[in-house]
């Protein structure tokens, strides 16, 4: 398997557990912080859109523009939704790109005031890697809301093997 088809099938499965835990959540709950400097719910379901879109959209073409990343809809349903949408068009594109455009490199800060050169593959492998961390954030939001949180490399204690 190459670099991009093992980015992509990573990239898809990871998105089904993401989404999985998304699911999960309880709507009449979707406004629930743990601590009051913490994001929502629903913020936080928004992180993997917004952030999925604007590191694609940017990583592509090479810039990444941090500044336009829209509002969270009105409801978890609806993050849901876009979810599953932005999704899909992330895959399509990533499909299009060749080793060629993988292989470029991009700034991308990594300080305040300090910027690296990166593949763009890497920087899309660290994208992912940040919202696994991120669904790991939510997981907790899940349990402290007595929502089931599911198997996500292993058993959990609410869906054992």
């Amino acid at each position: 398997m190459n670099e991009k088809d093992n980015l992509i099938n990573t990239w898809e499965r990871e998105f089904q557990t993401t989404l999985k835990c998304l699911k999960n959540f309880p709507a009449e709950r979707e406004n629930y912080k743990p601590h009051e400097i913490s994001k929502s719910a629903k913020e936080l379901g928004w992180l993997f859109v917004s952030e999925e879109q604007t590191f694609v959209n940017g990583i592509i073409p090479g810039k990444i523009d941090f500044s336009n990343i829209a509002k969270a809809p009105s409801s978890m349903k609806e993050v849901i939704h876009e979810f599953e949408k932005a999704h899909k068009e992330t895959i399509e594109k990533l499909k299009t790109l060749n080793d060629e455009d993988f292989n470029a490199m991009m700034e991308f800060p990594v300080a305040p005031k300090k910027m690296m050169d990166f593949r763009k593959i890497d920087l899309m492998w660290m994208f992912l890697m940040d919202s696994i961390h991120h669904r790991g954030q939510f997981t907790v939001y899940l349990r402290l809301v007595g929502a089931k949180v599911p198997s996500i490399y292993g058993p959990s204690a609410d869906e054992p093997w």
